[in-house]
């Protein structure tokens, strides 16, 4: 940890000084960043109407929320725009986020365990998953539009897929590679094939799972803003498909930095909850 923070705050507990030192690193990495952007503009090397830097495109705040709608409607009317529009559009844009790594986790998980357990599922399914596997999600956008119509469930389809073949090719790669003594152990003290499933083996890839989940959420963001543009019709990927039809660089960028920042909390959210879920794993296990 920085050495002048670890002098003013010699109270904290370990585990505060590992967030204090992350914290402080962030807004470091953050302020590098913003500033190597400053300075290119200071210098006149970036068109600022092309890339503008920080201080403008954060500069009209109120105007740029003029952009952003209270409702989830397609085609309505706008509403004034304001804080509380914006942090609608955030949430609507996070619920699918989160509606389609949930069920693309659970569904994931359970799929794979069948296929590895079930011998007549794994010869019907596994060559269509391998098959299926590597399209990419956004290639299913117009399987989902056709499918669900336009609105929310697109997007929320498009995430699921993202995650889905991932969690069930590594759902059953994981249950392979759990130590075949914790199964004899458990045999031995009597346990049923349930049993050991549920208190031994999944307990045991559930550290691997949840990181894949992790690697997985940006990809998420990367799908549901595209699903947002065509599918939807609503959401932060909409506002920056019409930023950029209008040609408004300031606004494209705006959303990019709330993007970043959901993305970012985002992953915060995940590491809470795995640190919550997975309380077996020792600190340095579960990051």
């Amino acid at each position: 940890m920085p050495a002048p923070v670890r002098a003013t705050l010699p109270g904290l507990s370990p585990a505060w000084r590992r967030r204090l030192a992350s914290l402080f690193w962030g807004l470091v990495s953050l302020g590098l960043f913003a500033g190597l952007w400053e300075g290119l503009w200071a210098l006149d090397l970036v068109n600022p109407l092309l890339l503008p830097p920080p201080h403008l495109f954060l500069a009209d705040i109120p105007g740029t929320l003029r952009y952003f709608d209270r409702s989830n409607r397609i085609g309505s009317v706008g509403g004034g725009g304001g804080v509380a529009a914006l942090l609608v559009t955030m949430g609507w844009t996070t619920m699918r986020v989160f509606v389609g790594l949930g069920l693309g986790f659970v569904c994931g998980v359970l799929v794979g365990a069948l296929v590895h357990y079930v011998r007549a599922l794994r010869n019907l399914l596994l060559p269509t998953v391998l098959l299926l596997a590597p399209i990419s999600p956004v290639a299913w956008l117009p399987v989902a539009i056709f499918v669900f119509g336009i609105g929310d469930k697109p997007a929320i389809f498009l995430v699921f897929i993202t995650l889905f073949f991932t969690i069930v090719l590594s759902t059953g790669a994981q249950i392979e590679s759990v130590p075949k003594t914790y199964i004899h152990v458990a045999r031995i003290m009597g346990a049923t094939g349930r049993q050991t499933f549920w208190r031994v083996v999944l307990p045991a890839i559930l550290p691997s799972l949840f990181m894949t989940l992790r690697l997985n959420l940006f990809a998420a963001w990367m799908v549901v803003l595209i699903a947002e543009t065509v599918g939807v019709g609503t959401g932060l990927g909409q506002i920056t498909s019409m930023a950029r039809s209008t040609f408004n660089a300031k606004l494209v960028f705006f959303t990019m930095a709330i993007v970043g920042v959901l993305g970012f909390l985002s992953d915060f959210a995940l590491r809470q909850v795995q640190r919550k879920m997975l309380w077996w794993v020792g600190p340095g296990g579960a990051r």
